[in-house]
Formats: structure tokens, sequence, C-alpha cells
């Protein structure tokens, strides 16, 4: 027993005196210091300079707050170094935000609410969240629900881009109703309506950057504002997207139903699509099935439907159920 104890007490000094050697060598190689060098040279991480103004929603953010300039600059730091995720917030928003931004504008919501999509999904239709927030916008199925989607196991239009966006600008202008501010409207998606009331009543302030709140809404904000300040100018903050990188919405053709689908494997391949295809243009879509009453639109690809049929508009009417 005893000389075994020894022999593994012999075996661990010569394990630490390889690793020293190892390491001598390793700090003596001529190689590694011109390794170094080069490292030095080529490797750079930035601070980078504060914008002279910033503002969300025509609301001038107060930088001068050296609190709040902190948090700000967390934030900005954030997205510019996690690179792949703000990459592909990037490529994204080239397809999103054209859907996003006209829709905004018809409930008069202002446009950077769009980046508020960014930093619920990450621009993703099948984000869901540890509490079952699921969607573009991030809707609990409660919520979602309040504000006219409908949500089942077969439909769920939490999924659905242009459906879901109306849903938030209906909260948005509710919200906006409650609070006169769009600052507080953007917080109190994170909080809860009732959450930022109640806040403003404890602490008698009456705009977000003189509330003390917790750390997630706290952050919420700048942390949409951040994203903001690096979409709208990549450049500037070392993201460059070459104009074929980003990611395009490819041409569609809309599909009225206004019968229960019983298969949708079938019909997609009546259409020459596969229920693959189907599925990524209509995410809202749950099941192989659209048995759930109501009149729906189903996109399809146009380059594949018209190998199949002559198409004279961006629409088919299809009323026959499928069996």
């Amino acid at each position: 027993m005893q000389s075994k104890r020894k022999a593994g007490n012999f075996i661990f000094v010569a394990l630490g005196f390889v690793l020293m050697l190892s390491l001598f060598i390793y700090a003596a190689n001529p190689f590694n210091a011109e390794w170094k060098k080069e490292v030095k040279k080529n490797y750079n991480i930035y601070s980078m300079p504060f914008p002279e103004q910033l503002d969300f929603a025509g609301s001038i953010i107060p930088l001068q707050d050296e609190e709040l300039k902190e948090r700000y600059d967390r934030e900005l730091l954030t997205n510019m170094y996690w690179q792949s995720q703000t990459l592909l917030f990037i490529k994204r928003a080239n397809k999103i935000f054209p859907e996003i931004a006209p829709i905004l504008k018809t409930y008069d919501v202002p446009d950077d609410f769009k980046y508020l999509s960014v930093a619920e999904s990450g621009l993703q239709a099948h984000a869901v969240s540890s509490a079952g927030a699921a969607g573009y916008w991030q809707f609990l199925d409660k919520t979602g629900k309040v504000f006219g989607l409908i949500i089942n196991e077969e439909v769920d239009e939490r999924y659905h881009l242009q459906k879901s966006t109306e849903a938030a600008c209906r909260y948005f202008k509710k919200a906006y109703e409650i609070f006169g501010d769009w600052s507080l409207v953007a917080a109190s998606y994170n909080m809860g309506i009732e959450g930022v009331k109640r806040q403003l009543a404890s602490q008698q302030e009456n705009n977000y950057y003189d509330l003390y709140l917790n750390q997630e809404t706290s952050r919420y904000l700048l942390r949409i504002v951040s994203i903001k300040t690096i979409l709208q100018q990549p450049d500037e903050y070392g993201f460059h997207v070459a104009e074929n990188h980003h990611y395009q919405k490819q041409e569609i053709v809309f599909i009225k139903v206004q019968q229960p689908v019983k298969d949708l494997y079938a019909f997609a391949k009546q259409y020459g699509c596969t229920y693959k295809e189907l599925k990524y243009l209509n995410p809202w879509l749950r099941k192989p099935t659209l048995l759930t009453p109501g009149s729906w639109t189903i996109e399809l690809p146009k380059r594949k439907i018209a190998q199949r049929m002559p198409i004279n508009s961006d629409t088919i009417i299809h009323i026959e159920p499928i069996e």
C-alpha cells in the first residue's frame, strides 16, 4: 500500500516537471514571440465613442446621466461583440422589417418599435421563451388572445408575422393611451402595464429614465436602442454584410382557404410544393390540418406553383376542401 502511494507521488512530481518544462520551452520559443506580436498587431478590441445624441421614438435619451450612460454602453458592447447574433439580426432585418414597418405606420406607432421585435425574438418566428411567450413579438397565450390573436392547437397566430405585429400595435396603442410616453410603452411591454403603473406611482416619477426598475426592464429599452444604433449604421460598428448575403423574402402566392383542409401534406403537393415549404412560410399552422372555422390565407412559393399552373395574379382562390 505504501509503495503504491510512493509510486503515485513520483508520477505526480514527474508530470509537474514535464508541465513546467513545456511551459519554459513554449515561452522561450522565438516563433511564439512572433505569434504574440502578430496577435497584438492584428487582434484589437475597441470601446466605441458615445453618440452625440441618442433617441427612442423621438424622445431624447439623457446620456448626461452617468448611470444611464453605463447601462447603454453595456448593451452596445454586448451586441457589438456578440457578432454572430448581431450579424443574424442584420440579415433577418432585410427580410422582416419591410413587413413590420408599414403595419407600425398604419397604427401610428413609431418606426423604432420594429427594433423591439429584434430584442424580443431576434426576428425569429419560432422563438419561445421559458415562460411560454412565443413568436416574433413573444406574446403569452392569454395576452395574445386579449389582443385579437387566434391561438389553439392547430392555429397559433403568434407565429404569423403580420397578425402578431397588428396585435403588438394594438398593445402599444392601448399602453400609449395610459402613459402618453413611448419609452414607458416599450418598458411596459417587458414589465406589464400594471407593473409600470405601480413603479411610477410608488417612485413618484413620470418617465422611464428616472425609474429604478428590476434588472431586466432597466436593460430592456437600452438594449432596443443599442440594436437600433448598430442596425442603422452597421459599418460604423464593424459589421460588413454584402448585399447578396442579406436574407430575402421570396415571391409568394396567397391561397385563400375558406373550407376545412383535412390534409395539408396533400394540399402542399397539389400546388407542387413540399410540406416543409408550406411550414416555412406559414409557421402559424401548427398541425397538418386546418379544420378551425374561418377564412385563411396560406402563403406558398410562387416559383413552385408557376411550374404547375398559370398565375395571372398574386392570389389563387381555393374553395374546395381537400379530402
